[in-house]
Formats: structure tokens, sequence, C-alpha cells
């Protein structure tokens, strides 16, 4: 985008009371700019006032009472303690995304539960970094990975260049590979064992979304589980007690069980709470860090942030070119002028669920990739033509839509698609191939978000040609 126009948003957010600037995936895919284009917003949120207004951007904060007691969270379950600290430096990737790794959990750890007085959130803090997974399984460094559990997920589709992550399951170090789906994927095609999940419609939910705010959510499952399908707290359970942890940390045999004793301080019960479906904290403080300051280690919006300054990072935010543009790679530009979008959404699918005929291929059959009119004309791609998308990593086939709204550089094709009624395993592995947009994405550890980890789905350079 221009300079002038990016001034001139910046500028309309400013002076426009009150206004939210919104957050999302789109900018979790960045790749180098990802984490710090959220720094900006939350800066430019303080320091234009947006913050804690109605209508503006509200701090949801856990540990607030409800019905006069504190729902448990998912942090005050999760045990960390038990993990020594020897295990903890083990963990992949933690050099190349301090910020979210056990590291950064451990500076930002003892404010988060100063000011909610509640265990910090870890779960995020403790995944591995995905494009390291793939390359430590094929490599055995910085030690060998010999198993890979997966539930409710199928990288094949939403991994950053795929074709790693399929060597990576197809290799003879990964020993074992064990799936819980709903559906035959493309990554469960690949699996040792394949074990069926319960869906939405057959567990219960009892969650303050990920441990960031005091709203309960949740309900009862709609109808049993069919035949031998498990929710994921089950599966766990099992497979904890099968390979000898004691009772004393599996105490629920159920996630209901679980659920119940989450509720138990506010008082109410799990059947109440279903009836329900929403518990709301009981006080709405607009500004509370006036009474506690905030979760940093001064107490306030750090727009110079210590604690980036600590994990040797910049402590302002800033802008880097990304890994392939005309900027940075000009010779790459020559042969791949476009520059290529990923991931825009769509529905009735979400990421690569839905993508059955009978579901969400009645509303939506094809994948659609998005270009300028006068772009697609000049390169012979009517509007319903079908049209390759190519990157240096591979390349897809997708159904070109005219868009007279998207800039006539850029592209925008539709992330995470793979056809079940295509055949079935190798070499096809039900059409993931074919118009996947991961086929073309980056994930190179040195083009990822330093802070994050995140990899390139958007911004890489493409050519696009009629099929």
């Amino acid at each position: 985008m221009p300079a002038e126009k990016i001034v001139a948003a910046a500028r309309m957010y400013a002076t426009t009371k009150p206004a939210i600037l919104p957050c999302g995936v789109s900018i979790d895919q960045l790749g180098l700019n990802g984490t710090r284009t959220e720094q900006c917003r939350i800066i430019m949120r303080a320091i234009t006032g947006n913050l804690g207004v109605w209508g503006g951007e509200l701090i949801m904060r856990p540990g607030q009472k409800v019905n006069g007691g504190k729902f448990v969270t998912e942090a005050e379950l999760i045990m960390i303690d038990l993990l020594p600290l020897e295990v903890r430096r083990k963990q992949l990737g933690a050099e190349v995304s301090r910020m979210v790794s056990l590291i950064g959990w451990s500076l930002t750890s003892e404010h988060i539960e100063r000011v909610y007085q509640v265990p910090a959130p870890v779960a995020i803090q403790t995944q591995a970094h995905v494009p390291m997974l793939w390359r430590s399984i094929l490599s055995g460094k910085p030690y060998p990975i010999k198993a890979l559990i997966a539930w409710g997920s199928n990288p094949l589709a939403w991994a950053g260049n795929i074709k790693l992550a399929y060597e990576a399951m197809k290799s003879p170090n990964l020993e074992l590979n064990v799936v819980q789906e709903l559906w035959m994927t493309p990554s469960a095609q690949l699996a040792d064992y394949v074990l069926p999940g319960a869906s939405w419609m057959e567990r219960v939910m009892c969650s303050n979304l990920d441990d960031f705010g005091s709203l309960v959510v949740g309900g009862d499952r709609p109808i049993p589980p069919l035949g031998e399908r498990r929710d994921v707290y089950e599966f766990f359970c099992g497979l904890a007690l099968a390979v000898g942890q004691g009772d004393e940390y599996w105490p629920w045999k159920t996630l209901e069980e679980a659920s119940e004793y989450r509720l138990k301080p506010t008082g109410i019960s799990f059947r109440e709470f279903a009836e329900r479906m929403v518990l709301f904290p009981d006080e709405l403080d607009l500004q509370p860090w006036l009474k506690t300051g905030f979760p940093t280690p001064s107490g306030k919006v750090e727009l110079y942030s210590s604690i980036l300054e600590k994990l040797n990072y910049d402590p302002l935010p800033h802008y880097k070119e990304p890994p392939e543009s005309p900027i940075s790679t000009p010779k790459i530009a020559e042969e791949y002028p476009l520059i290529l979008n990923t991931g825009g959404t769509f529905m009735p699918m979400i990421h690569s669920e839905f993508m059955q005929t009978e579901l969400g291929r009645v509303k939506h059959p094809h994948p659609l990739m998005d270009i300028h009119p006068d772009t697609a004309q000049k390169l012979g791609i009517g509007d319903g033509d079908w049209a390759y998308i190519e990157t240096r990593r591979g390349r897809i086939k997708q159904m070109a839509r005219y868009n007279d709204g998207i800039l006539p550089n850029v592209v925008n094709c539709q992330a995470s698609w793979w056809f079940p009624e295509m055949p079935a395993n190798e070499p096809g592995l039900s059409g993931v191939w074919e118009s996947n947009a991961n086929v073309l994405t980056l994930d190179e550890p040195e083009a990822c978000d330093e802070l994050s980890g995140g990899w390139c789905d958007r911004a890489l350079l493409c050519k696009v040609y009629r099929a």
C-alpha cells in the first residue's frame, strides 16, 4: 500500500472517536512483519485514547469473579511446574521466536499473575515452532522426533510449504504417526493409526476462551458420541493413564467432570451452565488498570517494550521488507511479477473443513483466485477461467474471479483446498496438491516472524497464466 494511504488511514483512526483497529489471522500471516504490526496496533490504541472506552477496545481480563467465585482457568490445570527446566530448554524453535516460547513466558508470567491474580496462560508457549518441527523430523537435529499425534488438524492443508510437511510425515525417521479426526483428510491418509474424534455435536464445551477473559461460554452435547468416537480430553486422559500417569494427574474421567470442577467456585453446576450457555463477569470495569496497572514490568503501556529488550529484540516496532518482493528480490520479481496473497476466507468452509461435495461445496464448489480485470485480460484470462498460480515452490490451479477492488499487481487465492471426492491415498491424497495455496507459501526459519515464528502466507511473489 502506498505510504500516503497508510498515513491517511492512521489519521482517520486517530481522529475518529471511538474507533477500533481489528486484529486477526491476516496480520499473523505476514511473516517478518506480523507481530510488529500488532505492536503498532497496541501502541496506537493507547496513544489515541481508544483503549477502555465504549466503542473502542476493551481488555479481556482473566480472574474476574463470576457469580461470586472465580472460574478455574486452564493455566491452573496445566501443571507447568512439573516440566523440568532442562526439558523446557529443549523446546523446538525457542531461539527462532523467543517471545512466544517458554523463554518469553518466564519474563511475562510474573506480571500477568501480579495483575490478574491467576496463573499466566501457557498453552501457546509450550508449542514447537512448526517449520522447525518438520526440519527436525527430517534431520534428527537438534534431537530426533520419533512420533507425531494430531487431533482435529490437517497440516497438509494448513502448514506453510506443505511439500516439506509431506516429506516429514513420510520420513522413516517418524516411527509413529497417529491422527484423531472427523474425516479421512489428506493428513490422516498418511497416518499409521486414525482414531475417530467426537464432532462439535458430540462433546461438551466449557471455556473462558483460552484463559484470556472471564466470559465463560459453552454448553452440553446435543447427541451422545456415535460408535467409538471420543473427545480430545478422553483421548489424552486414556493415553496418559495407559502409559503410567497416575489418577492424581487425571482425577476427572470425562470433560463434563472436569468442567464441573472448573465451575465449582462459581456455585453453578454444569447442568445449570449448559442451560445458560454463557456466564458474564460480575463487574465490567472499562479501565481496570487505574487500580492494578498493566501486566508489564513498569505497570504501564510500554511503547518501548522492556520485555523485548530483555529478549534481545528491538523494543520498538519497525518494518522489514518481505523476503520476497520487487524491492528485496528484484531478480525473482522479473519472473514472478505479481504479489500473492493467500488465505482469503470463504463461506461456508472454515480452513480445510466442509470440503465435502454434500457440505460446503454445494454453495462454494470451486477454489477462487481474485484478480483485477485489467491484469487478467492482459494475461488472456477470462472471468471464470481456470488459471495456474506459480511461485518458486510450486504451482496450483484455481478459478479466476474478476475483482476491480484489488490492486492490479496483487492476486488473492483461497487456502487449504482439497477434494474429498478425488482418489484418496497416494499419490493424489484427495487432491491436496491441486489447488491448495500452501503449496506456494514460504516457511524458511529466516523468513519467519522473529517474535511469533509465523511464516509467510502473504506478500509473496508469483506469476499467473491461463490453465
